[in-house]
């Protein structure tokens, strides 16, 4: 899967607050995600957070972003 800045996931395990949806806030050798339920950052090593992730649930729209304007 490719995971982008911004992409919402549903991890496997819950968080202690209950919530088990996490918001990507930075991609490279590790993983920041930041929990929707309660608000805290935690940094998780690449290969640990690729094998807890269950799906995307959402994505960030990049449409704007890849195209720049035409002059």
């Amino acid at each position: 899967m490719n995971f982008c800045i911004g992409d919402v996931v549903k991890m496997k395990k819950k968080h202690p607050c209950g919530s088990d949806e996490w918001e990507i806030w930075r991609v490279g050798m590790d993983f920041g995600i930041k929990c929707l339920g309660c608000g805290r950052k935690v940094m998780i090593p690449r290969p640990k957070f690729e094998k807890s992730a269950k799906k995307i649930v959402s994505r960030k729209q990049t449409g704007d972003l890849e195209k720049p304007p035409d002059k």
